[in-house]
Parts: structure tokens; C-alpha cells; sequence
């Protein structure tokens, strides 16, 4: 009998070097990014994994890079995002907003392309608190008459 649990290998924690990167945060809903960039190949990392082992829908995938792919630097920086709170789907608006952000502070010329496609502000859109007397934030319990 072999001892049970001991040969469970935890993943080696990826070391990468972003000491020249510029640094920035992006928010969405609950999810809060922190985004470095530097001049590299085109790898995007989340949360130490590569951008396609953490985020598994291509939908995800091409939010992500959409800054990347509208300023036509997708194979010239690399990017480290370290991202908490909420669920996938806001994870990846929040790493949008970082990206951006930090592109413009690489290069401020890239500024009007993202800005045009409204990547430069934060939607501030959350999800509505629940009331009293109501089942959710609008919607009233059931009414009957008699």
C-alpha cells in the first residue's frame, strides 16, 4: 500500500519578469484586475496561468484581447493580470479596463482607438440591492385578490 495523499504535486507557480511594465487596476461589477504590460511576444497571463487555461470560453478569451487587437499590438506586449472577486464574465471587463489603461500610459497615441470603442471608461453598472417587501431588487411577491 502506497501512503495516500503525498504524491499530490502542486503546480509550479509561474516566475515572470515585469520589472519595466507600467502598472494599472481595472474594475467591474465586484471584480477587481491588476494589469502590468510590457514590450514582449503576445502572452497574457491570469492569475499565473495563460490566458486560455483560465478562461475557458473563447467568448472570455476575446474580451480579453480586444484592446490588444483594436490598437494592432497583440504580438508586442506581454501582459500579467492578477484578478479577485465576482465571476468570470466581470473578471474579464475588469482585466479589459487594466489593459487599456496601461497601454495608454505605455503609449499615449494608442488612447483615441480604445477610446472610441469606449474601452477607457469603467461601467459602472452593479447589481441592484434587494427592498423590503419584494422577492428581488423589483420584482413583488405574488398578488392574490381573494
Amino acid at each position: 500500500m502506497e501512503p495516500a495523499s503525498n504524491n499530490k504535486e502542486k503546480p509550479k507557480k509561474l516566475k515572470l519578469d515585469f520589472k519595466d511594465s507600467k502598472y494599472s487596476t481595472g474594475r467591474r461589477k465586484k471584480s477587481i484586475a491588476k494589469v502590468w504590460v510590457k514590450k514582449g511576444t503576445g502572452k497574457i497571463f491570469v492569475n499565473g496561468k495563460l490566458m486560455g487555461d483560465y478562461f475557458k470560453r473563447p467568448v472570455h478569451q476575446l474580451i480579453v484581447t480586444r484592446p490588444l487587437e483594436i490598437s494592432n499590438v497583440i504580438s508586442s506586449y506581454d501582459v500579467k493580470c492578477s484578478v479577485k472577486g465576482g465571476g468570470l464574465s466581470g473578471q474579464a471587463g475588469a482585466i479589459i479596463l487594466g489593459i487599456s489603461r496601461a497601454l495608454i500610459s505605455h503609449d499615449e497615441n494608442l488612447k483615441k482607438d480604445l477610446k472610441k470603442d469606449k474601452l477607457t471608461t469603467r461601467d459602472s453598472r452593479v447589481v441592484e440591492r434587494k427592498k423590503y417587501g419584494h422577492r428581488k431588487a423589483r420584482r413583488s411577491f405574488q398578488f392574490s385578490k381573494r
